[in-house]
């Protein structure tokens, strides 16, 4: 296994799945699930979307005692509130509706081993009680039964939701959460990942081109790896995986570096248009108490004053990212290409944080 001080850090899973990077960041969360990894106490995984929990979870099995052991996984979120307890638990034959014949439930499949619940935040407060339960006793009754059966789990749990809120919230039972968050593990989104995008988009590439059968890796072209390096990644490495793969299958040449990238692949002249409904065409307002400006066309036939229409036409490009960035001024000058500098001078010019205010 390759040691964290070498760049960039590759491990390789069971599974074709890998932990790429080199950033502090990642390597961090890394290290301390390899630190957890060992221990009986659960542990919870919290990170956005495509951030790479289930290799967390994958991590912190294969490098705990019980690696040869069954690691179960379930999606909270995949099945209908109705079946999550039926399916944690399993049920007898006759229990319900549907239940034909007696079923073992995820707990008892991971008996000595990994249990891995995805998407926890999801979970209806019924099936918390009774997860509770199986985690300070270690034991899980089925549906229908009335004898308990007991087990020897650990529990691995992930989401992207704010737990600590959602129980603060009531919409959370905060004794599970005390009992789940022996160790907590938070992923770094690939925004804050400083150089890791790419390394990824690097790897990533090589391995389309190898699956497209070309004979050799151009790269990307320097301002498509400077686009990649600007967008945010909402979908984190999931994300980038897709756009790469992408960019690289519509490219013909493969002598040449890849010179286009398409991050929204949906993004197209000819696409349907939603039909507004009801509840949209009120104009709601924004934050901050302001109503969301609405850029209107430039007309061009009524010019008169150029200096005017252009000071005019700047104030609402100005005013709009603003709202749409909830007035957070270091993300408007980003997103407009300013400098920070750059856009408190317009702000001061138009007069808009008199309007803020």
């Amino acid at each position: 296994m390759p040691t964290l001080g070498v760049k960039p850090y590759i491990l390789v899973m069971e599974r074709e799945n890998q932990f790429i990077g080199q950033s502090g960041a990642f390597l961090d969360a890394v290290e301390r699930a390899s630190r957890a990894a060992p221990m009986r106490r659960p542990v919870l995984v919290i990170g956005e979307r495509g951030t790479g929990k289930e290799l967390i979870a994958e991590r912190l099995h294969r490098l705990s005692t019980r690696w040869d052991e069954p690691l179960v996984v379930m999606n909270c979120a995949a099945l209908p509130e109705t079946l999550i307890e039926a399916e944690l638990f399993g049920h007898e034959a006759g229990a319900f509706t549907g239940a034909t014949k007696q079923r073992v439930g995820r707990f008892e499949e991971a008996d000595k081993g990994t249990l891995f619940l995805d998407e926890l935040g999801t979970l209806s407060m019924g099936a918390q009680e009774r997860l509770l339960r199986a985690v300070e006793y270690g034991e899980v009754t089925r549906i229908g039964s009335s004898r308990p059966v007991r087990v020897d789990v650990r529990i691995v749990a992930a989401t992207n939701e704010d737990l600590p809120e959602k129980a603060a919230r009531g919409e959370f039972r905060a004794d599970l959460l005390d009992r789940l968050s022996f160790e907590v593990i938070t992923l770094p989104p690939l925004r804050v990942r400083e150089g890791d995008i790419d390394v990824l988009a690097d790897y990533f590439g090589r391995r389309m081109a190898a699956e497209l059968g070309w004979e050799g890796w151009p790269g990307f072209a320097p301002h498509v790896r400077e686009e990649m390096t600007k967008h945010d990644w909402p979908g984190n490495v999931r994300e980038l995986r897709n756009v790469v793969e992408r960019a690289i299958y519509r490219w013909d040449d493969w002598h040449e570096p890849v010179g286009h990238v398409v991050f929204d692949p949906f993004d197209s002249p000819w696409k349907p248009v939603s039909m507004p409904r009801a509840s949209d065409k009120a104009a709601a307002p924004a934050a901050n108490g302001h109503a969301g400006p609405v850029q209107p066309a430039l007309d061009l036939e009524h010019v008169d004053d150029l200096r005017q229409a252009v000071d005019d036409h700047e104030r609402t490009i100005v005013e709009h990212a603003l709202v749409k960035h909830r007035w957070n001024q270091r993300q408007t000058a980003k997103a407009l290409g300013l400098s920070y500098d750059q856009l408190r001078h317009c702000i001061k010019k138009h007069g808009l944080m008199e309007e803020q205010a």
